[in-house]
């Protein structure tokens, strides 16, 4: 008879549960805080309290061909998001100085589209020397879509650290969300980042309508590529997509994916990312037993938690920023994070 401490044991020792365990923590078979308590001393062996943060840059929102199901920037929305090209490595920069000055380590510079083409790489490396300048240790991510041959090299010898392209659902789910692009095409991608010399960054979006089973699969297949880092998201329904009244998500679901992917990747980085703040709700403390990392502030088009309820959330809950013993809690939100209504005028919030 499996438990859930048996479970967690055999994750300490680096053991994958079996697909009928990992359906047995999806499901009620465990009562929720069991399972909460059990997985804990997973993330708590291999990551201690620390919490690493991270902040995202919209370098180019909008204006994508693909038709991904969940995206707001996708073909053919009518969600009202700000449209713009790429911003100047200059902004750029400014916006990484200030999220690694209140805690962020790990920098992602996304830009919306299919893939990059090279001179697109080009404005990236020039991003990516611009931060540089200002926050020398910044641990640079990009997600710029498919990758071509030879691009990553591009990158990594500019100084980014890795390379960020989620599968988001199983390859059996995998049409239901996108019909421009396929799951093998993610699949390569991750693979490339990897074989030319970036850490590969690879998670999913949950509250698509998957099962247990697109669950399970999604999260043996990540197991296969190795990533180095694993961002759980919850979706968020933007009106104007055909996803846009998808609300399935619990409290209690998020969590029990959570503590899945931890048994799963447990000496990984699992963090907790987009949708966090709408689905977990007023249990967001409580993911934090279950994933080590975190984004700070803001997403690509949505509105995250303010920066300052972050952090202090962090604190109230026992942990301590990665990196930083007591970081300075910022007044506001766009003290954190600049650009949402970007050319809009200076009152208006943040957006990375």
């Amino acid at each position: 008879m499996i438990t859930m401490e048996s479970l967690a044991a055999r994750a300490i020792q680096r053991e994958t549960p079996s697909r009928a365990e990992a359906l047995a923590v999806l499901s009620d078979q465990f009562a929720l805080l069991d399972v909460v308590a059990a997985v804990a001393r997973v993330r708590r062996h291999y990551f201690g309290h620390r919490v690493k943060l991270n902040t995202i840059i919209n370098m180019k929102s909008g204006l994508c061909l693909e038709d991904c199901f969940y995206c707001s920037q996708r073909l053919g929305s009518a969600s009202d998001v700000l449209k713009y090209s790429w911003i100047s490595p200059d902004e750029v920069a400014d916006v990484a100085d200030r999220a690694v000055r209140v805690g962020a380590k790990r920098v992602c510079l996304v830009a919306s589209g299919r893939g990059p083409s090279d001179r697109d790489i080009g404005r990236v490396v020039e991003s990516i020397d611009a931060i540089r300048g200002k926050q020398p240790e910044a641990e640079i991510c990009v997600c710029l879509g498919l990758l071509k041959d030879g691009q990553a090299a591009r990158l990594r010898e500019a100084g980014a650290y890795a390379y960020s392209h989620n599968l988001n659902t199983s390859e059996g789910n995998y049409a239901d969300i996108c019909t421009t692009h396929t799951f093998a095409d993610r699949v390569d991608t991750v693979r490339k980042a990897g074989a030319e010399g970036l850490s590969p960054c690879s998670g999913a979006i949950f509250g698509m309508g998957e099962s247990d089973e697109d669950i399970v699969d999604l999260a043996f297949g990540l197991k296969e590529l190795d990533p180095d880092s694993v961002p759980v998201n919850f979706l968020i329904p933007f009106e104007g997509t055909p996803l846009g009244g998808n609300w399935e998500l619990t409290p209690e679901r998020c969590l029990r994916i959570l503590a899945l992917f931890r048994l799963i990747f447990p000496d990984v980085e699992v963090r907790l990312a987009g949708g966090r703040e709408i689905h977990l709700r007023g249990m967001q403390s409580l993911a934090l037993h279950l994933a080590n990392s975190v984004f700070l502030g803001d997403y690509l088009t949505s509105e995250g938690q303010p920066g300052a309820e972050d952090l202090r959330m962090i604190a109230d809950a026992g942990f301590t920023v990665e990196g930083i013993d007591e970081p300075t809690l910022p007044k506001a939100r766009h003290d954190l994070v600049a650009l949402r209504r970007r050319g809009a005028g200076t009152d208006q919030p943040a957006n990375t």
